[in-house]
């Protein structure tokens, strides 16, 4: 039941504020481009993988080694993709959560309190239903932590596909949710997936950042500082033993995303702004081209449902994760006394539970780690998260498209600007300038609605006069 509206109440999914709407409108133009392509790369490494006369071209290009070997990055395709481009999303992901801290969504702490727990009952779900899944059928719990992760972009592009007006407070939750998401994954990959750890490399790590910070705070400007010093750090990070997209996220957050007097954007919002394009755009995408390039014949599909840790990854994402961030969110709007805005209902919030079981780039990276030295098992795990993910996206795309008129009326809405100054009309309603315009604009249309009844009665007086 929705808690009563009472004065120590208040209203969750609501209509963004003017200046998030434009942040989280420009993130996610980005990121459903971005999407799309890493749809399109996941299905050409399938076709790569499958087809018998290009299957061994696929796997000569993964197993390629190059780079400098006496620095420890001899490494393959694969490997470059996974803990290089990665680190780019990660340095992205990482921007965007500092920005929701200081000046978005996460800065007001009952705000932040929604997503922020939608996020941990939507990682603390699916591991339980995986770890659950093995315990009883006898497999792995390695691989607990692969549902825990929701692609934001594979979500974004299911819905540029589908052609859902969703509404803005819905897409800036799922990606507010993605985002504390990822912060999440990758304290999950710094502390269960770490083994031998070099003191002495993660010292020149650390002191990189260090050094990355006083220049940031000291007010260095210039590509060509930051560029190299950003390489020697993940490259100390990934000899340290610690996943070298640590790295990424750790530079992202130093970043400064307040503005000053003077600024438009901060440091952190103009660097995000070029960054992201590289990473939705290329380094997502490529992961995904040398990542999700697994066997799907008849058999392979069906033995993700009798292996338990190919079960536990698929009922983790689509069972999973959808009571995680649907029930976390219920519980925590109604023991705060949240209020749903009255253009929702839970059943919008459910389907979008649903999408967040979409789990694909940094689930595979996981499940990379999760059982390296297992090529067979990596290979159906991946399997798993592909049919999880699919499964996800068919239902969500099933409820979403249920509501999808009523969308459409609330998207258009927030969208309209007839007095066509760049800004929507609903956040003009108490501007009395706004009023004068339109003012003026009904009236330049009655002036002419007048003027053309009036030609009309002259036309037909004209053609038909009337007999003396």
């Amino acid at each position: 039941m929705t808690a009563s509206r009472t004065p120590s109440s208040r209203t969750f999914l609501g209509r963004l504020s003017l200046p998030e709407r434009s942040a989280v409108t420009d993130a996610l133009r980005t990121e459903t481009v971005g999407g799309v392509l890493l749809l399109v790369a996941a299905v050409a490494a399938l076709i790569w993988a499958n087809v018998p006369a290009l299957h061994d071209s696929y796997v000569s290009v993964g197993d390629y080694h190059f780079g400098p070997e006496a620095l420890g990055l001899h490494l393959s395709v694969e490997h470059w993709a996974a803990d290089g481009l990665l680190a780019v999303f990660f340095f992205v992901a990482g921007v965007e959560l500092k920005r929701e801290l200081v000046a978005g969504d996460l800065k007001d702490p009952r705000a932040a309190a929604l997503p922020v727990a939608a996020a941990l009952c939507g990682m603390a779900v699916p591991a339980l239903v995986y770890a659950l899944t093995n315990v009883l059928g006898g497999g792995s719990l390695d691989g607990w932590a692969v549902p825990t992760a929701t692609d934001i972009a594979f979500a974004l592009a299911v819905l540029a596909v589908i052609g859902t007006s969703l509404p803005g407070a819905l897409r800036a939750f799922l990606l507010t949710l993605a985002v504390v998401d990822d912060l999440f994954a990758i304290l999950i990959i710094a502390v269960f997936f770490t083994d031998d750890i070099s003191l002495l490399a993660l010292g020149g790590a650390l002191a990189g950042l260090v050094v990355f910070w006083v220049l940031l705070r000291t007010g260095v400007r210039g590509w060509y500082v930051y560029v190299p010093l950003a390489l020697v750090i993940w490259a100390l990070m990934y000899n340290s033993g610690v996943h070298a997209t640590i790295a990424g996220v750790a530079m992202g957050l130093m970043l400064r995303c307040t503005t000053r007097e003077g600024e438009e954007r901060s440091p952190g919002e103009r660097i995000e702004h070029l960054v992201r394009p590289l990473s939705a755009g290329l380094a997502v995408p490529l992961f995904a081209l040398f990542s999700a390039g697994v066997a799907v014949s008849g058999g392979a599909l069906a033995n993700v449902f009798r292996q338990p840790e190919t079960l536990g990854v698929v009922l983790g994402l689509v069972v999973g994760k959808t009571v995680g961030v649907f029930g976390g969110t219920w519980l925590t709007a109604r023991f705060t006394r949240a209020s749903l805005s009255e253009d929702l209902a839970w059943a919008d919030l459910f389907a979008v539970a649903t999408l967040a079981g979409i789990g694909f780039t940094v689930s595979l990276l996981i499940g990379e780690l999760a059982f390296e030295g297992d090529a067979a098992l990596t290979d159906e795990v991946k399997a798993s998260v592909l049919m999880g993910s699919l499964i996800a996206a068919v239902l969500a795309t099933v409820l979403l498209k249920l509501r999808n008129a009523r969308y459409r009326r609330l998207y258009e809405a927030e969208e309209r600007d007839d007095d066509q100054d760049g800004i929507p009309d609903v956040y003009e309603q108490d501007d009395p300038d706004y009023h004068l315009r339109m003012a003026e604009i009904h009236e330049g249309k009655a002036v002419e609605h007048r003027r053309r009844a009036e030609a009309i009665v002259r036309e037909r007086a004209d053609r038909h006069p009337q007999s003396g």
